[in-house]
């Protein structure tokens, strides 16, 4: 929906092949076309002025380009124009374009990272052969509409998912219909997981071994979380950041993570920490006190223990599912005096 969306990255003339740049079979491929306008041409193309171009490309991730290089695509002027055909109907607005284009260039540029690796390693699986140019690229032709079905797809499953949350909440009592550009604000139970010890394991694995045990994390953290009707955030290194509608829904996650993790010789012990408050969501991620509050209690949680906010701690009072075992005060980088709130399995637990 902005431009950028089919160029590559590049910094110089754009005319001449550079390092690092596709094959020009393989781009014309990928982008629907060559590079074949600058950026005064695709603005003009486009309807767009050219210092919007540049701000767009910028917040999509892509490196900086030179105003006479000829990098951009039809395929980009289309972008652009669907871009100011949204803002026309009034469903976003400049400024909410350009978090969405920067939004969008984060996520799906891991996933073409993913995509690329996984292709060229499927391309040279056979070490005693070269990979053959011509061949790729044949292949390439036939997957990619498969990958696209499959990002489709999945993409349409999401919006089905997150407009149905949207219908119910603003159907319950208090719920609202109101779109937030800037964000949506519920209260809602936020998680941190991490893999204890994970610097000093890493020192002795081979890059195949870390990938293992790295895959495994996040299948078992994503596999609880979507058990357990939460949704995770994201994934960084060694920790998995996760969300959840009710207290109690993330207390289930993260004690089960902990005993999964406990039955798995070659995963190291993990720790959580969880907290409730309200939560901003906006473009994917989400923000707030409860947020940061969840990462300065994982920071400071033993292996194989769960640490709660108050709050959650609250939401949680009662129920015999769970016990709850007030600490001492801690301090941690932006609280002076936080209290944890150890979470174990209750008696009522099933």
């Amino acid at each position: 929906m902005s431009a950028g969306a089919g160029a590559g990255n590049g910094d110089g003339d754009g005319d001449k092949a550079r390092a690092g740049e596709p094959h020009p079979a393989v781009e014309e491929l990928l982008l629907g076309g060559g590079r074949a306008y600058t950026r005064q041409e695709i603005a003009e193309r486009a309807g767009v002025g050219p210092e919007r171009t540049r701000q767009i490309w910028r917040a999509l991730g892509f490196a900086a380009v030179d105003d006479d290089a000829r990098v951009f695509t039809d395929a980009d002027a289309e972008a652009l124009r669907a871009g100011e055909r949204l803002i026309a109907a009034g469903l976003i607005t400049e400024e909410s374009e350009t978090m969405m284009a920067r939004a969008l260039g984060h996520h799906l540029s891991r996933l073409a990272e993913w995509q690329i690796h996984a292709l060229w390693t499927w391309a040279g699986r056979d070490p005693a052969r070269p990979v053959d140019g011509a061949a790729l690229l044949e292949h390439a032709a036939v997957l990619l509409p498969e990958m696209e079905l499959l990002q489709r797809h999945v993409w349409r499953r999401h919006l089905a998912a997150y407009a149905g949350r949207a219908l119910a909440g603003a159907a319950a009592p208090g719920g609202h219909g109101e779109a937030r550009q800037s964000g949506d604000v519920r209260e809602r139970a936020v998680g941190f997981t991490d893999m204890v010890g994970y610097t000093r394991m890493t020192r002795g694995l081979d890059s195949t071994a870390l990938g293992r045990v790295l895959d495994r994390f996040e299948t078992l953290t994503g596999d609880v979380v979507a058990e357990g009707r939460g949704r995770v955030v994201k994934t960084i290194g060694d920790e998995v950041l996760y969300v959840c509608e009710s207290a109690a829904s993330a207390a289930d996650i993260a004690l089960e993570l902990t005993a999964r993790a406990e039955a798995e010789p070659d995963l190291p012990r993990l720790r959580t920490g969880l907290a409730h408050g309200p939560v901003l969501s906006r473009f994917g991620d989400v923000y707030g006190s409860a947020v940061n509050i969840a990462a300065r209690l994982t920071a400071v949680a033993r292996p194989e223990t769960v640490l709660v906010n108050t709050e959650l701690a609250g939401e949680l009072a009662g129920d015999t599912s769970y016990t709850l075992k007030v600490l001492r005060p801690v301090s941690v980088r932006g609280y002076s005096r936080l209290r944890p709130v150890l979470l174990r399995r209750g008696r009522g637990a099933d």
